[in-house]
């Protein structure tokens, strides 16, 4: 029986929900630039207003692996942030903060969290950054291995620079390639297992029952050959 698991890589333009339901006319969602079958889901999620890499299949395995504790994956993240960003708020992501959700607080874990030089060559996005006057931007590069709802945005809210722009550009070692965004590709199950450095799911072994032990023809004869010998001295008694 053949496979019929698809694996879809995708980067999602900003403003798309990361769904295929449409819960008002004017939503634009994965919908609008994926025609899959029925049964084909994102795996995880990406904010209605950040951009990037998702993941896309029908094998349940997969999305059932990446929420297992040993197996969760490092996400790349670049961020683009209203103000020079310093390195005491660098170090700061990089230790973990302090940040809400729902109605209780949560200490970030530690991560990776590095300033860049110049900014990343991305898409244009659509619509374009509002840019504040006089008001410089700066760009990151985060690394996370956890996914709270909205953390990165809230996490540099925290050490005082909001986030202009949000892109995944990484899961494991699956990146966007030369993906557009709206565009996609598919991928076998072989590679993409491979760059997230997951094993396949094993066949079950099946397990047949042992065979009863049988005695040797030649044992059979001994002791078949030692009782008439018995009988025959016993007689002659």
């Amino acid at each position: 029986m053949t496979d019929t698991f698809e694996y879809i890589i995708f980067y999602k333009p900003y403003d798309v929900l990361p769904q295929f339901t449409r819960e008002r006319p004017e939503h634009i969602t994965l919908a609008d630039f994926l025609k899959v079958k029925e049964d084909i889901y994102p795996v995880g999620r990406l904010d209605k207003d950040s951009e990037g890499l998702m993941l896309l299949t029908n094998d349940k395995s997969l999305n059932a692996s990446l929420l297992l504790p040993h197996q969760k994956k490092e996400k790349t993240y670049l961020v683009q942030l209203e103000g020079e960003i310093t390195d005491l708020a660098v170090s700061s992501l990089q230790k973990g903060v302090e940040i809400k959700l729902e109605d209780k607080m949560y200490v970030t874990q530690p991560c990776k969290a590095k300033k860049l030089s110049k900014p990343p060559v991305l898409p244009e996005r659509k619509p374009p950054i509002r840019f504040r006057v006089n008001k410089p931007t700066s760009w990151i590069m985060i690394v996370l291995q956890e996914g709270k709802n909205r953390q990165i945005r809230k996490m540099c809210s925290n050490v005082g620079f909001p986030v202009l722009r949000l892109v995944r550009v990484q899961i494991g070692n699956v990146t966007l390639g030369k993906l557009l965004p709206g565009q996609s590709k598919k991928i076998s199950k072989e590679e993409l297992f491979e760059l997230l450095s997951l094993s396949p799911t094993p066949k079950k072994e099946i397990i047949r029952p042992k065979s009863p032990d049988v005695l040797p023809k030649r044992s059979i004869k001994t002791n078949y050959s030692k009782k008439v010998v018995s009988n025959k001295n016993k007689n002659r008694k």
